[in-house]
């Protein structure tokens, strides 16, 4: 079993930056697929970011490609979501998912087989 818990959320401007972090803990390999996820109110959970076992395989959604980056440590059993230029579109839940054997970067929530609490960000005009 694999604990997730994210943190770094929080309210900022617009255009200015957060740095999202996910902490694995439990039974948790070093190359698991990881995955970033966020949903507003009313509307369904969609995947913005992924990642596999190295850094280079990685996935963004059209919406925030660009201005965020997904990065591990598989050291510390971590993944992170540098989040640049946000927009107050951006403001949502935001939740990091992970997969318990998978290598190469996941797109698709029911790919998952954890998740964590989730974390809120807010966007102020």
């Amino acid at each position: 079993q694999v604990q997730l818990e994210e943190s770094g959320g929080g309210l900022v401007q617009a255009g200015g930056s957060l740095r999202l972090s996910c902490a694995a803990s439990g039974r948790t390999g070093s190359r698991y697929a990881m995955g970033w996820f966020r949903q507003a109110p009313g509307k369904e959970r969609q995947q913005i970011a992924g990642i596999g076992w190295n850094d280079y395989d990685s996935w963004y959604s059209d919406s925030v490609k660009g201005r965020f980056t997904i990065s591990r440590d598989n050291y510390k059993n971590a993944v992170y979501l540098q989040m640049n230029s946000l927009k107050p579109d951006d403001t949502a839940v935001y939740y990091c998912a992970a997969h318990s054997s998978s290598r190469t970067v996941l797109v698709g929530r029911q790919l998952y087989d954890y998740w964590g609490p989730g974390t809120q960000v807010i966007v102020s005009s």
